[in-house]
């Protein structure tokens, strides 16, 4: 069943009402009816009853996403929310290896306590503790220098700070964090292969079809780096859904 993005937005949002200055335009805009005036929706097309949201020239009407142009924004918030979800994550996770880093010692102390209590148990259900393809994963981040975990914090911050500026800026549809969506995902799709090769798993897989999608979809759809004929062209294509401007059109002819 396809989905009427217009309706589905007004419904949650409301509509959007303009009148124009002009009077042609405003005569395709509005209509009387037993009830009152009614004014058609510049998103979904459909008439409202009431006055208008917002009066005045047609070039100062509000250009409202519609049809393919709201598709792709909500696609792209979509975006913006995993993005910036992802920072948050990764920037709990840069907390987690700097508090780790100074109280490493203790920890250390701490795991061997708990494995030494464990050890019985485990071996009454036949489970090799010392052996252990997590208890040696753990024993390996107790061998780290404090100067690397925290060179590891950094670095994780840095990646949370890029996530998160990205998330917000492509939920404010800024261009600038298109092109950086598209050049930090791409940086990162080399290092997923490579774990791939190391270790496959279908959340790593599923990882990096997504990005794969977002990379290719945002820089179609945004005509990025000259691409469909550029900025200029994005910004006709989105210009030519605006109702305004296709009923601005329909009454010159």
């Amino acid at each position: 069943m396809k989905i009427d993005w217009n309706r589905r937005s007004c419904a949650r949002r409301g509509h959007v009402t303009y009148m124009p200055a002009e009077a042609p335009l405003r005569e395709r805009l509005h209509a009387a009816t037993a009830l009152g005036d009614a004014w058609r929706c510049l998103r979904c097309g459909d008439f409202v009853l009431g006055p208008a949201h917002g009066s005045g020239p047609a070039a100062d009407a509000p250009l409202v996403p519609r049809g393919k142009a709201l598709r792709d924004l909500v696609i792209m918030r979509f975006i913006a929310v995993e993005r910036a979800v992802r920072g948050l994550f990764v920037l709990l996770a840069a907390v987690a290896v700097w508090k780790f880093s100074n109280t490493q010692n203790s920890v250390h102390r701490l795991f061997d306590e708990y494995l030494t209590a464990l050890r019985p148990v485990a071996r009454h259900f036949h489970y090799d503790l010392d052996h252990s393809p997590v208890v040696d994963t753990i024993r390996k981040t107790f061998e780290y220098r404090h100067s690397t975990l925290m060179i590891a914090a950094a670095a994780l911050c840095a990646y949370a700070a890029i996530e998160i500026v990205e998330g917000v800026g492509l939920w404010m549809l800024k261009r600038w964090a298109e092109y950086l969506a598209v050049v930090a995902t791409a940086a990162f799709l080399p290092l997923e292969v490579y774990e791939l090769t190391e270790r496959v798993s279908w959340l790593k897989v599923a990882t990096l079809v997504l990005n794969v999608l977002a990379v290719v979809y945002i820089l179609l759809s945004k005509r990025l780096f000259g691409l469909r004929g550029g900025r200029v062209a994005f910004e006709e294509e989105r210009h030519s859904a605006s109702l305004m401007e296709v009923e601005s059109a329909a009454g010159a002819v």
